[in-house]
């Protein structure tokens, strides 16, 4: 089977990402609000990748990987190890395909993403919440499917698909001075460098990452991945560590990440819903968060902001935990 980790995704494979997903995923709408404008004194793009049919950004890299495979290949199907949203994500692409998808998912995982999954024929089976948990139950399954393995975010047809999200928002803003996304295992981040750094190297890259699961910011400050094997954070997507793939591009092309506390969160989520008038999940009101902390590094400034995904259980929403 082969090995994706090893390739570097180019731009090139960017481009061809985007033709060959196009029929399956939506462009986006990019949403503004003056409210927030005035709140932060920044000017700010917000591009809604929860308004993705599976709710979330990752149908992206997902659809590049299940429509790039040969026939052979695909008829064994796919596999992959998800706290929720490369899960559901993974499941829709190999629906839309009519191939197989086994999911690994720590038993905490949100209710909300597991139901996702199953009501895309996604097969789960459940493991404890931490990586080591993860990758051994997923290895144990591979073996008994021999599905081809889509990594979450350490895989060079994920990162390029995430990397035409970038591509849709330059084109759709005319421009902007920065772009912040979530950081968790990296892929959208790393998709986001792969395309700005070739189509607008003059926008810089920021990463927003939970407090108490800050293992990229201590990565990036040491200039080498250190990874927790099981954080916890209402950020649930956010919970992987970086790998070789996604280093390389946060390495050589994040310009900084900034982190929030939970309840900073908290807090940046409940404003986008009530001033954007949408449906998000904790981790993607991180980077709202982190501009909101840090309002001298964004003023005057016009600033792109990834919603990454708007799968939540409505049922435990965060402010009604706190």
């Amino acid at each position: 089977m082969k090995d994706y980790t090893m390739y570097i995704p180019t731009y090139e494979d960017m481009l061809a990402a985007h033709d060959r997903i196009e029929p399956f995923i939506r462009r986006t709408p990019v949403r503004t609000s003056d409210y927030l404008n005035e709140l932060t004194g920044a000017q700010l793009f917000f591009k809604c990748e929860n308004f993705q049919e599976p709710g979330a950004f990752k149908v992206r890299g997902a659809t590049n990987a299940v429509f790039g495979l040969d026939e052979e290949q695909a008829k064994k199907g796919v596999a992959t190890h998800s706290s929720g949203n490369h899960a559901s994500c993974l499941s829709y692409a190999a629906m839309k395909r009519g191939i197989p998808c086994n999911v690994v998912m720590p038993r905490t995982a949100p209710q909300a993403k597991k139901d996702t999954v199953r009501r895309y024929g996604g097969k789960i089976t459940e493991c404890e919440p931490s990586t080591s948990s993860r990758e051994a139950t997923f290895a144990e399954v591979q073996a008994a499917t021999g599905s081809d393995f889509v990594h979450p975010y350490n895989d060079p047809r994920v990162i390029a698909g995430q990397g035409t999200c970038s591509r849709e928002f330059i084109e759709q803003t005319d421009g902007l001075d920065a772009v912040v996304a979530p950081i968790g295992g990296g892929g959208m981040v790393s998709g986001t460098c792969l395309t700005l750094s070739n189509l607008a190297p003059e926008t810089a890259i920021i990463a927003a990452e939970p407090e108490q699961a800050d293992d990229a910011y201590r990565s990036f400050k040491a200039g080498h991945i250190i990874a927790d094997d099981a954080p916890k954070t209402i950020a649930d997507g956010l919970l992987v560590p970086l790998k070789d793939l996604t280093w390389h591009f946060v390495s050589n092309h994040v310009s900084e990440i900034y982190t929030a506390s939970e309840q900073e969160i908290i807090d940046a989520m409940k404003l986008t819903w009530k001033h954007l008038r949408i449906v998000m999940e904790p981790s993607s009101a991180v980077p709202l968060a982190t501009i909101l902390k840090n309002p001298d590094a964004f003023k005057g400034k016009r600033v792109g902001l990834i919603i990454t995904g708007g799968n939540v259980d409505l049922d435990k929403l965060p402010w009604l935990n706190v």
